[in-house]
């Protein structure tokens, strides 16, 4: 009996769900990152009127420059789980290339899977110095 390729699928829903909590992360960093910035804008706005002293303001800048420094590392960092999620889920479902096959009145005709071919590598030949 003639057998085709099957996906593990517990696997792919699993990179799945990886790739959907990095992205959802990203997106959650990104609106408190706006938040924070919001905030920070309003801060300009009071000291500008007179409601709060250079010295709050001062503070309140190295508060919200560590928080961003922290926010944007994060999406950075999740950023790069949801490639390598990508990159996984493209490498089990290209392995599911099809198989040829073909009926005929014999049977089934095929199975001859592709391989790739291995490249070949190329050395350099040294230079040697002539001695004088």
């Amino acid at each position: 009996m003639v057998q085709t390729k099957k996906m593990n699928e517990s696997f792919f829903a699993k990179i799945l769900k990886e790739f959907n909590v990095a992205g959802e992360l990203v997106r959650a960093r990104q609106e408190e990152k706006q938040g924070l910035l919001n905030d920070f804008d309003g801060e300009c706005k009071r000291f500008f009127f007179g409601k709060i002293s250079e010295k709050a303001l001062a503070s309140s800048v190295k508060k919200t420059n560590k928080e961003l420094k922290r926010l944007d590392s994060e999406i950075r960092n999740n950023i790069s789980k949801a490639r390598k999620a990508g990159e996984r889920a493209m490498t089990l479902t290209s392995a599911q290339a099809p198989i040829g096959y073909r009926a005929t009145l014999s049977g089934i005709v095929g199975g001859k899977a592709k391989t790739k071919k291995k490249r070949k590598k190329k050395t350099k030949k040294k230079k040697r110095k002539k001695k004088k």
